[in-house]
């Protein structure tokens, strides 16, 4: 960024490349960083300030300011790095009048090299003589939100010299972060614009949601989201605020902390409702087959194409797309999908007729999507284009008080699926809160069904799980995380095998092969291919036997590297 020093031969060469991306580290996390401070919850002019603070340390700054103006064009409040002014003039202490009215005049971003030489800045009659003082640059971009200018963000800085700063970085940063700051005050405007629609659409507090008079912030229900931890809350309160806009959401969570249920709620709560919405698991296709699942294809277009097909993107047309596990696809794909979000328009495989579509994306993954863009794994176009609303899901041992209410939820719906009459003891449902479940969602589920399959009695007890019995072998896939951490902040027992306080519970710990469960003498590698021998490589039989999900199950092969033999 453009608080880095770069000499003149450092241009080219290896010094060049390695700058690059030190300069595309830096921009990374700023935007990640500056994203939490955006998506967290806090008054405008607080959010905007903490914004403002957080910029001077990913790019070089003497002053700056974010500049918000009210639906009559007019100054609604200033807020400079480290300040909050509500009703100074923007024209007192800020940027020249001029310069303000030719951002916000165009719509673009306004650049000067040395602001001495630039005449919006000389009209001025506040702006000091240039004299012998070094050159002082200028950057403002204009605050967007549906296409209205509703705003600007600017910095300035002084050069010394030998400063070569990165005008160009620095630019498309602050891009990035001005379209965030815009999407950001458009949302919270809404609700004083619109909060009657949401408060009829919140239904009213019940005990099943978790609610309590005493709650200081109600939240909106969603079908199969259950719980009322603060984690939860703080994203369920989103959820209602990000869908009245189209702005482009990324979910991120691990696997299993029910990202595709968020994703239809967002939906639920959009003006997009009665329209459809669309799904596709981006991981589980070939980059070919994902170009036809959602472009479509004509006639004839490739082998097996029989008949036009229409894509998902048609399919969604009007209504919502989620992308699930975007973090999958390939580098050329990405390109492809790149030029398609930008235009707004598709061609068929094999097709040569140019379709429009109106599709508001959702995209999720469980990919640590920066560490890929700087492993150059992932376009940091793309990255840019799709991240505008982060959402962070959180995993199930954020929410420790929340294992219970889902358990007796999941039981409830086994009951009402088999028409069973079970229920949990006390000390059932102690030991299952134990458990952090690193499958999270998806895991305590099915352990909820296992146990209550295999349960003796009506009554499900502490002797009917699987730890209990040597059975739970969720740890051989999952290193062994569940209940506690080790000393190095690493899990290694399995499920229910150690209380919260580091106490051991008694149990017959052993696996298939009758090695204890933790034992070196087989690696979770060893024990996943043993699986699939057994299963004649049958990924769905070898999820059966290690008590896993078959999308587990291919997580695991995907990062051990095993190829999938075919018979």
């Amino acid at each position: 960024m453009g608080h880095m020093r770069r000499d003149e031969g450092d241009k080219a060469g290896p010094w060049g490349a390695t700058e690059t991306m030190r300069i595309t580290a830096i921009s990374l996390r700023g935007i990640y960083e500056i994203s939490k401070v955006l998506t967290a919850p806090a008054r405008l002019e607080t959010t905007l300030a903490n914004v403002m603070t957080l910029l001077s340390s990913f790019v070089q700054m003497r002053h700056g300011e974010i500049i918000v103006l009210g639906a009559d064009g007019e100054l609604e409040f200033a807020v400079p790095a480290g300040n909050v002014h509500p009703t100074q003039s923007a024209t007192s202490g800020s940027i020249p009048q001029a310069v303000l009215d030719q951002i916000v005049a165009t719509g673009t971003r306004f650049v000067a090299q040395d602001i001495s030489k630039s005449e919006l800045f000389q009209a001025d009659p506040q702006m000091p003589s240039s004299g012998d003082t070094p050159p002082v640059s200028f950057i403002g971009i204009p605050l967007k939100a549906e296409g209205e200018t509703i705003g600007t963000l600017w910095i300035d800085r002084v050069g010394d010299g030998s400063t070569n700063f990165h005008h160009d970085e620095d630019v498309g940063f602050l891009g990035v972060v001005a379209g965030l700051v815009g999407q950001t005050i458009r949302l919270h405007r809404l609700p004083s614009m619109d909060g009657q629609r949401h408060v009829e659409e919140k239904p009213e507090p019940s005990p099943a949601d978790g609610r309590t008079d005493g709650d200081r912030h109600p939240h909106v229900k969603i079908d199969g989201i259950v719980g009322k931890s603060p984690a939860l809350r703080q994203v369920l309160e989103m959820v209602p605020v990000v869908a009245s806009t189209n702005a482009p959401v990324l979910l991120r969570g691990e696997s299993g902390t029910g990202k595709e249920a968020f994703a239809k709620a967002i939906h639920k709560f959009s003006p997009r409702k009665n329209k459809p919405f669309v799904k596709l698991n981006c991981a589980a296709l070939s980059e070919t087959v994902l170009e036809s699942e959602l472009f479509g294809h004509e006639k004839g277009a490739f082998t097996g194409a029989i008949s036009q097909r229409a894509g998902r993107f048609e399919l969604a047309h009007g209504g919502t797309l989620l992308l699930d596990e975007i973090g999958e696809i390939s580098p050329s794909f990405q390109a492809k999908l790149l030029r398609v979000l930008q235009e707004g328009e598709l061609e068929r495989v094999g097709g040569t007729r140019t379709l429009k579509f109106d599709v508001r994306l959702i995209c999720a993954t469980n990919k640590d999507l920066e560490k890929a863009v700087l492993n150059g794994e992932f376009r940091s176009d793309l990255y840019y284009r799709i991240n505008v609303i982060p959402i962070r899901l959180p995993p199930l041992r954020e929410r420790p008080g929340d294992i219970r209410l889902l358990a007796e939820f999941f039981l409830d719906r086994f009951n009402r699926e088999n028409n069973r009459d079970l229920t949990f003891s006390s000390s059932a449902l102690d030991l299952i809160s134990q458990c952090e479940f690193p499958g999270n969602i998806r895991e305590l589920e099915n352990c909820v069904r296992r146990t209550a399959t295999l349960a003796r009695s009506k009554t499900i007890v502490p002797s009917d799980f699987a730890c209990r019995n040597g059975q739970c072998l969720s740890s051989l896939i999952w290193k062994g995380a569940c209940c506690s951490q080790g000393p190095n902040g690493v899990a290694d027992l399995a499920c229910g095998t150690m209380n919260r306080d580091g106490s051991q519970l008694p149990a017959d710990r052993n696996d298939p092969n009758g090695h204890a469960i933790g034992s070196p003498r087989l690696t979770e590698r060893d024990r996943l291919l043993d699986a699939l021998e057994k299963s004649g490589w049958n990924q769905a039989k070898a999820a059966r036997i290690l008590g896993l999900t078959p999308r587990q199950v291919g997580y695991a092969l995907r990062r051990h590297g095993i190829e999938v033999r075919k018979f």
